[in-house]
């Protein structure tokens, strides 16, 4: 298990709301990808971009999750699966 959905799991029941705020990381080759619009079609998230720097060698993404905690977390295993580094975001670094 990813420790960002570790982290997430134990804080909350499967059914609870919840948002989770990651920094995203895509190595060049995955750049292209539309993860960020696939994984709001495959799983019952709502994302909200909330910084983003994108170069021809990396991507940097800030996004938002919302949904229930186990939506979240399938969210989140997918996108690590599919190769994109997710870090949970210190909200201590980010304001608003």
């Amino acid at each position: 298990m990813p420790k960002v959905v570790k982290k997430l799991a134990a804080k909350t029941k499967p059914t609870t709301p919840t948002q989770q705020r990651l920094w995203l990381m895509y190595p060049p080759k995955l750049i292209k990808q539309p993860f960020i619009w696939e994984v709001a079609k495959k799983f019952k998230v709502v994302t909200n971009i909330r910084q983003a720097t994108v170069t021809d060698e990396i991507g940097i993404v800030c996004l938002e999750l919302d949904g229930t905690h186990v939506e979240v977390a399938k969210a989140i295993t997918w996108l690590e699966k599919q190769g994109v580094n997710v870090e949970p975001v210190d909200l201590g670094v980010i304001a608003g």
